[in-house]
Formats: C-alpha cells, sequence, structure tokens
C-alpha cells in the first residue's frame, strides 16, 4: 500500500473528501531535507477544491536538520492517481524519508529536483 506524505492542503478533510471520496487516516512525522516555500495556484478546479490560491510546496535543501511536518496517509494506487491529479505542474512526486524512518511519496517543487 502506497504511503502518501502531506504537509498542505491534502491533510484538509474537504480536499480529501474531494480528490478521494473519503476521510484519510495517517500519522504524523517530519520528512528531512526539505524547508517549506510558497505558490501561486492558478489552476481553477484546485481552486475550487482547496479554497486556498496560495499553497505550500517543498524545497529540497538536504540539509538534515531542516524539516518539515506533515502526516504520512495510507492510501491505495488509485488515490496516488488521484493525488497526481490534484496537484499542479509545479509539483513532482518524488519519494521521502522521515524521523519516523518510514519513507513515503511527496509533492516538491518540480524546479527544484536533481
Amino acid at each position: 500500500m502506497p504511503k502518501l506524505f502531506s504537509y498542505g492542503t491534502l491533510q484538509q478533510e474537504n480536499v480529501q473528501l474531494a480528490t478521494f471520496g473519503r476521510t484519510l487516516v495517517g500519522n504524523k512525522d517530519q520528512l528531512i531535507g526539505y524547508q517549506l516555500g510558497e505558490i501561486e495556484i492558478t489552476d481553477e478546479d484546485v481552486l475550487a477544491t482547496s479554497g486556498k490560491r496560495f499553497h505550500p510546496i517543498l524545497l529540497k535543501t538536504n540539509n538534515p536538520t531542516d524539516k518539515v511536518a506533515g502526516v504520512i496517509f495510507d492510501i491505495t494506487d488509485d488515490e496516488l492517481a488521484q493525488a497526481d491529479r490534484y496537484e499542479v505542474d509545479a509539483y513532482a512526486r518524488v519519494e521521502g524519508h522521515f524521523d519516523s524512518g518510514a519513507t513515503a511519496w511527496i509533492y516538491a517543487d518540480a524546479s527544484d529536483l536533481d
């Protein structure tokens, strides 16, 4: 079962219901080697779903002391595909590593990745 880390709008119940058709269950954790930035969303569907014009975005630092708090959710393969459709092109899905030792998919700044 895939794991998906959320540090932003995918933690909102209304976004989960609109994107996945259910409320997700997860555990708090901290992503290692990233900081938060912010982007302006112009996609009308995402704006309507999230209700927010500005969304957080992960910026890779590779510094192990930089951490971002959020929640790791257990999701299905279909739900992962639905999350891919929700996220705009500014985000890229990559694997992240966490304080707990877990690995999970994250959405980070697509222009900031190696």
